[in-house]
């Protein structure tokens, strides 16, 4: 993914025309979805709209919706963990109206969970925060 989306280089993807479409279509060592290339494109415009908008940068966007600080739940069985909350509601919906797209509250979710925004580790995780 790296190699075909330049490097991660967001100015570029967001400035990706048909020809570049056609040429992540064809590459083999990516999903090759027309929908999900056209939104990786439509999210990079979003994330330099957001970031050249003087509204703060998309760090600031994602964290105010945890207040800054990570959510640290106290699950004792998987079967506890939700596939989605209010927060990652919440954050979907403002991702959505800030013109992004794949971002359902499932998706948002799991992020939240990737990028430490909420540890979901069972109480007995050895990776659990402040363990």
């Amino acid at each position: 993914y790296r190699k075909a989306f330049d490097n991660w280089n967001v100015e570029k993807i967001a400035r990706y025309g048909p020809k570049d479409v056609e040429r992540l279509l064809n590459d083999p060592g990516i999903i090759r979805n027309r929908a999900k290339v056209a939104s990786a494109i439509k999210n990079a415009q979003a994330w330099l709209a957001i970031m050249e908008g003087g509204k703060g940068s998309f760090d600031d966007f994602l964290w105010k919706h945890v207040d800054h600080k990570t959510i640290v739940n106290h699950w004792t069985d998987l079967k506890q963990l939700p596939a989605s909350t209010p927060v990652s509601d919440a954050l979907s919906k403002d991702l959505r109206k800030a013109g992004f797209s794949f971002v359902g509250t499932t998706i948002v979710y799991a992020f939240m969970q990737a990028v430490g925004m909420v540890d979901d580790h069972l109480v007995t995780c050895w990776r659990r925060t402040g363990k």
